[in-house]
């Protein structure tokens, strides 16, 4: 097995994420929402639009798409983690669900004003599925690549790579976007579908340097004596039983699954809130989402110095609570200044929350284990459920008041809930501290 803390393999792991994080800037983020947004507008309908025959109000389709991707996710990754471990074939994951989100997304350069939902919306959520099973894969190799004092600077690191590849693609997408003329380019819609074509390139040619460098996995095929198939849920039952065991670790999972219903929604609506609510024009949001990565770098960057400084979870329950607060002051914001304060913050706190998550959970898990792809398929099925749970419910209130501020207030108490639970880990913590009995990893960060 390669020794930890290879600088050469922790960068080709980095730049996976400098890699895929184009999707999520560009098509979750900036320019596909607000493209969506102002092609679904009608003076006729308003924002009611029409797929396989059924109405439905435009944001509200697009979130439960978005839902319903993450709940395939839930239900799949299971059973390739399983065969994944079971073959000890992690790369060739990492690279089937890399090509199906980019090709996915070169799909959406078919999406025309005047073409029908069917077709961009089922590559809107297969890019979905792409991006997010390939992130099960990719986070997995985090214990297998550093060592436990290491999993908060490689994980912050990972994070980092992303924000900046992301923002240099988001630049690029936006020269493309807000000078088309310059490109030879006069239809109003084809700058934006070229940016999703931008985003397949990105992301597959950067991937070939991980898909490269990355280990491949060692099969672990003497120990399943079982289908594979179902091998993936009996895996997950097992570490289920083995979390049940662990107090500190129950907790913090039951906290990091109520805030981030409310973090991954946020960020998953939050460009669609700015076009829809707002009125607010394509090229101000992608200045805004820019400087917002700009922050987020060196907020996932403090994060790192105020974990080693504080320990992780006084530093998860700061920025919980910042986050709880800014989903409520959602409620009110009625103007871009109000908003770029906003989301300036939500910079600031954005990265340094899912760093801070992903390198506290590997701390905690049991050392020397032979294979991490089920543990953090636990880890991704809790994190990808919360965020079905957050789009639904989001969609669902947005469809009964008509008022995307009341979704905000309705995922402010998951903030709240996300907040109790890790102050009482915080608590939890302190007292196994105290207990020298306490197993190895339950206590000790702190």
């Amino acid at each position: 097995m390669e020794a930890k803390n290879n600088k050469k393999t922790i960068w080709a792991w980095c730049m996976f994420d400098w890699a895929n994080q184009s999707y999520n800037m560009v098509i979750t983020s900036t320019i596909f929402p607000a493209y969506y947004v102002a092609v679904t507008a009608n003076k006729k309908t308003g924002d009611v639009v029409t797929f396989f025959g059924h109405k439905f109000v435009n944001t509200v389709l697009s979130n439960f798409v978005l839902g319903i991707s993450y709940l395939v996710v839930v239900a799949i990754l299971p059973i390739l983690t399983s065969i994944a471990d079971y073959k000890g074939n992690k790369r060739a994951y990492l690279q089937f669900f890399t090509w199906l989100g980019a090709l996915s997304c070169a799909g959406l350069f078919f999406f025309k004003p005047d073409s029908g939902l069917e077709i961009p919306m089922t590559c809107f959520g297969l890019a979905c599925i792409g991006y997010c099973g390939g992130f099960v894969f990719y986070n997995s190799y985090l214990p297998q690549i550093a060592t436990e004092d290491q999993l908060d600077n490689v994980s912050a690191k990972g994070f980092i790579y992303g924000y900046v590849g992301s923002l240099v693609m988001q630049i690029l997408c936006f020269i493309v976007v807000l000078s088309p003329k310059t490109f030879g380019i006069t239809s109003d819609d084809l700058p934006s579908r070229i940016s999703f074509v931008m985003v397949f390139v990105w992301w597959m040619g950067f991937s070939i340097i991980p898909f490269r460098l990355l280990p491949k996995g060692q099969p672990n095929a003497g120990k399943h004596n079982y289908n594979v198939f179902t091998g993936g849920f009996k895996e997950l039952s097992k570490v289920f039983k083995k979390v049940r065991t662990m107090p500190l670790l129950r907790r913090f999972l039951s906290s990091f699954f109520f805030y981030s219903v409310g973090v991954q929604t946020i960020m998953l609506v939050a460009a669609q809130f700015a076009a829809k609510e707002l009125n607010m024009p394509q090229d101000t949001l992608i200045t805004i989402i820019l400087v917002i990565q700009v922050v987020g770098v060196i907020g996932a960057w403090l994060t790192s110095i105020l974990s080693a400084k504080y320990g992780n979870i006084k530093t998860l329950v700061g920025l919980v609570s910042i986050w709880t607060v800014l989903c409520l002051s959602v409620y009110f914001i009625a103007n871009t200044p109000q908003f770029f304060i906003a989301a300036t913050i939500v910079g600031a706190v954005m990265g340094g929350v899912q760093s801070i998550s992903r390198s506290t959970y590997s701390k905690y898990l049991p050392p020397n284990i032979p294979d991490t792809a089920s543990f953090f398929s636990f880890y991704d099925v809790t994190e990808k459920s919360s965020i079905v749970v957050g789009l639904l419910c989001f969609a669902s209130v947005e469809a009964w008041t008509h008022e995307m501020r009341d979704a905000a207030l309705a995922l402010d108490c998951f903030f709240v809930v996300g907040l109790m639970l890790m102050i009482s880990l915080l608590f939890a913590e302190k007292k196994a501290k105290k207990t020298p009995t306490a197993p190895h990893p339950e206590v000790a960060i702190v």
